[in-house]
């Protein structure tokens, strides 16, 4: 076994935290030789239910867990941390405006990031769950001082996920066939979930599907609305789905990634693409095994793709400028 991990997740009572921890725990993100500790964040009313949490982890006796931390104070569970998931977030209430849940949020997250800059691990990684994930990742980025920008990162893995097995399901093949999906800019339902450079099967995904109509429309909205749909079959928000994906992008992090088939992540913007600089934007990604990223260089974009995106970086840059007072 090697050295253990420290993993820090915040809202780790919530109905994500609960699938999220014991995927952590069995060696999800780390591998099967690597031990991991949690350091576990709530509010404080909820520390009693996630004491509960804690009780359970304890009891499922997972041969890689070493600890189990709980506390309402993020210096504490940021502490040492080599990873931090923060998947907590206020979510929007009834009449809430965009402004004013990105107001709200962006208290948290220049709290955690403060804590981060101050008690994390000298070669930590931040990924960001908790929506709007972009902002409150530029929010956290830009507040956890002495941090470098590149550690940061925000979520559409989910995303991905989902064009993935809606790529598959319409071509009749297993969705581990498809490959180089791409979601560009933001985690909402502007986000532009691009096939063109995907793969089904080895054969390109326009051809092994051969129906633009459906590729422009019903596939793009059934992903960009996926989250909505879930919440009316269900009656709650996606929970299972978005903790698989946070430990997919948080272990693509840990793993090579090739271009062949990128990882979909959400990082600073140096440009690339037409991408306006200094937002949080969704991009297909290398990794390099040891926390590192690098945007797939040189990829076409057709004008319907650069219509798409430039739709999802303008909303990026308006969320940016609603919190610009937030920004550190």
């Amino acid at each position: 076994m090697s050295t253990v991990k420290r993993v820090a997740v915040t809202g780790a009572a919530g109905q994500i935290g609960y699938s999220l921890l014991p995927m952590i725990a069995s060696g999800g993100i780390f591998g099967p030789n690597v031990k991991v500790a949690l350091q576990l964040l709530e509010v404080t009313p909820v520390l009693p239910a996630l004491g509960g949490v804690r009780m359970e982890l304890e009891d499922c006796a997972f041969p890689l867990l070493t600890e189990v931390t709980c506390s309402d104070d993020p210096k504490v569970a940021f502490k040492d941390a080599d990873l931090c998931l923060l998947v907590g977030s206020k979510p929007r209430g009834p009449g809430m405006e965009r402004k004013d849940l990105l107001q709200e949020n962006g208290k948290i997250f220049i709290g955690q990031g403060r804590a981060i800059g101050e008690a994390a691990g000298p070669d930590v990684r931040v990924v960001v769950v908790g929506n709007p994930c972009n902002t409150n990742c530029l929010i956290a980025m830009h507040n956890a001082k002495g941090v470098p920008a590149a550690r940061f990162s925000a979520m559409t893995r989910l995303d991905q996920n989902r064009a993935k097995s809606q790529l598959a399901l319409r071509a009749g093949k297993h969705w581990s066939t498809v490959k180089n999906v791409i979601i560009w800019g933001n985690h909402s339902n502007t986000q532009y979930p691009d096939w063109h450079h995907a793969t089904i099967d080895g054969k390109p995904a326009a051809q092994a599907i051969n129906d633009d109509a459906w590729l422009q429309g019903p596939f793009m909205k059934t992903v960009q609305e996926r989250g909505k749909a879930i919440i009316e079959a269900r009656g709650k928000s996606s929970a299972l789905s978005a903790a698989q994906a946070a430990v997919d992008h948080a272990r693509s992090l840990y793993t090579v990634t090739t271009a062949d088939d990128p990882a979909a992540l959400c990082v600073i913007s140096d440009g690339s693409y037409g991408t306006p600089e200094g937002i949080i934007s969704g991009f297909p990604c290398t990794t390099d095994g040891k926390g590192n990223w690098q945007i797939v260089p040189g990829l076409a974009m057709n004008d319907f793709s650069k219509q798409k995106a430039a739709i999802t970086w303008k909303e990026l840059c308006e969320e940016r400028d609603m919190v610009k007072d937030l920004l550190g």
